[in-house]
């Protein structure tokens, strides 16, 4: 058997392909070492003096696309490259292809409209990778972000696929920098300017205490009085923190103030409700409800009163 042809054809084509494969594999390394890297000395320098999560955030979410979008066109084209060394006319097929294009371009238009809404959200930086948002009516932290769809992952650990063209508004809670937002109530018999004083006093410690230092941009302080509620006066506070840190130090707040309320015998009310019927029982009134009565006497019989009539006279006279 001559096996020049296959060694001619091997030696002509079959380099190409090693090639070809060769050629698309750096391309893939290029991509996965190198695209990171130069996407964040960009955001760096377009980024300067926003803080360091923040750029993190962008980098991880532009590297993310611009690396999946690069690994598809690579793909595409290596294939169509062997398929021509290979012998197979691919003009046909690119014309084909086309035309199936705008068939399915039609047909599914939600999909267009998934990838049409996913290059905004990407270009305007409304989230991205690491932030905790409210889209389409689930709660969670970002965890990929595509031209085509959001993965957010909630605080119970449930992964969300939400497509972006379902996404009408997206609601970021980690936008650069988070806000202590928060209602403590206390008696309508407290001092309010003392209850205000503790609570700043409070705020004052938690702010200069090493362990929480870092993350607060603001000492929580008290603002106003927010509301007459059924059982006591709300009283709001509001301070400014690092993105993803409010929740931690409300709660450390709360600790705090639940303690120093505590020790300045200050009430922290609770639900309650008092009822009363007609007029307010006083102490005499109760002890005459609640004593025993007497037996009543047994009715008197009555009188039978009997009238005799008088005596017929008898028929004779």
């Amino acid at each position: 058997m001559d096996w020049t042809p296959v060694t001619n054809w091997l030696l002509e084509h079959g380099i190409r392909i090693l090639l070809v494969i060769a050629i698309s594999a750096a391309l893939y390394y290029l991509l996965r070492h190198f695209v990171p890297t130069t996407v964040r000395r960009t955001i760096s320098g377009t980024m300067k003096g926003r803080p360091e999560e923040e750029i993190n955030k962008r980098t991880n979410t532009l590297s993310t696309v611009f690396v999946d979008t690069g690994i598809v066109v690579i793909a595409i084209l290596a294939i169509f490259t062997v398929l021509a060394e290979v012998g197979v006319n691919v003009a046909p097929a690119l014309a084909g292809l086309g035309v199936a294009g705008i068939a399915v371009g039609f047909g599914a238009q939600s999909l267009v409209k998934d990838i049409f809404n996913g290059f905004h959200i990407i270009l305007e930086n409304q989230f991205g990778v690491g932030d905790w948002v409210s889209i389409a009516g689930v709660d969670g932290l970002v965890e990929v972000v595509s031209l085509r769809r959001t993965v957010v992952r909630d605080f119970d650990g449930s992964v969300h696929t939400v497509p972006n063209g379902e996404i009408k508004v997206a609601t970021n809670f980690t936008k650069e920098w988070a806000r202590v937002n928060m209602d403590v109530s206390v008696g309508y018999g407290e001092d309010l300017d003392r209850v205000i004083e503790v609570i700043d006093r409070v705020g004052k410690e938690l702010a200069e205490d090493p362990e929480w230092a870092p993350d607060i941009l603001e000492t929580p302080y008290a603002l106003r009085v927010q509301a007459f509620e059924d059982s006591g006066i709300a009283i709001k506070i509001i301070g400014q923190v690092k993105q993803m840190r409010q929740w931690p130090i409300m709660g450390e707040l709360r600790l705090r103030l639940k303690r120093a309320f505590d020790e300045e015998n200050i009430e922290i009310p609770w639900p309650h409700t008092k009822v009363y019927f007609g007029n307010f029982p006083t102490e005499t009134s109760i002890k005459e409800l609640i004593a025993p009565k007497p037996p009543s006497p047994p009715p008197s019989k009555r009188k039978r009163r009997v009238e005799v009539a008088p005596e017929e006279e008898g028929e004779g006279g």
